[in-house]
């Protein structure tokens, strides 16, 4: 049975998770504390954690900072009272997978679990190549040039979906799709949130051709920099 982690110290927020996730067919574990989070992920098999930010004894992007400094790849659904851009972005960098802000919807909390969990459900293909950069999401590996680019998961999987369609625009709502298994209750924030972390990682190493490019008021496309433009003539 899918095991779900709900770190949350506000009791009634806590219950109400816990019956919507376990009314899903979910088996819950409620813990009031940051500490308690992080040895109910080490001690156990969990496929999703819950996590609320503001925790007792250790908060939620310590938590997060710890799992994923363990090499721990357990999905990650922040909720954050927070609104501001730099809390959002401290989260997603940690290597949270999606947020949510307080108050929200239980439905919302429900269908954004339910699609990391399919995520993580899904079986990647092997690397993929595009110039100077490889992508191996089995192996959750990608290096520009040779130098390797340590990813988050949504990275991973953002970086992958560009470079299996290298050269075309991908509109946000296809990337939404993509990373949360629905558009229905995400935003395009959250996707310019992770494409801008991701362009300043591949950046750092990388001082070739702009490979992540914005294509306004469209989306994100992956160039190939050795690639013959159309209509140009070959070598």
């Amino acid at each position: 049975m899918t095991t779900i982690v709900i770190a949350e110290d506000d009791e009634l927020q806590a219950e109400l998770a816990r019956r919507y996730l376990t009314r899903e067919g979910y088996q819950t574990t409620v813990v009031g504390d940051g500490r308690s989070a992080l040895e109910a992920v080490r001690s156990s098999v969990v496929d999703l954690l819950v996590l609320d930010v503001m925790l007792p004894q250790m908060d939620g992007f310590a938590v997060c900072r710890a799992l994923r400094a363990a090499g721990d790849e357990t999905p990650i659904l922040m909720l954050t009272a927070r609104s501001e851009e730099d809390d959002l972005l401290v989260g997603l960098e940690l290597g949270a997978d999606d947020y949510l802000s307080k108050p929200y919807s239980p439905r919302e909390m429900v269908a954004r679990a339910r699609a990391l969990l399919r995520r993580r459900r899904t079986v990647d293909d092997g690397p993929v190549t595009v110039g100077p950069l490889v992508v191996d999401p089995r192996r959750h590996e990608a290096s520009v040039g040779g130098a390797p680019i340590d990813l988050t998961r949504a990275e991973m999987q953002l970086l992958t979906l560009l470079a299996e369609h290298a050269g075309l625009v991908l509109s946000r709502p296809q990337l939404l799709r993509h990373l949360h298994g629905s558009d229905e209750y995400t935003t395009e924030r959250t996707i310019d949130t992770h494409m801008k972390n991701l362009r300043a990682k591949v950046d750092a190493v990388f001082d070739g051709p702009e490979l992540l490019r914005t294509v306004y008021g469209v989306g994100y496309k992956l160039v190939d920099p050795t690639a013959t433009e159309p209509g140009a003539d070959a070598p």
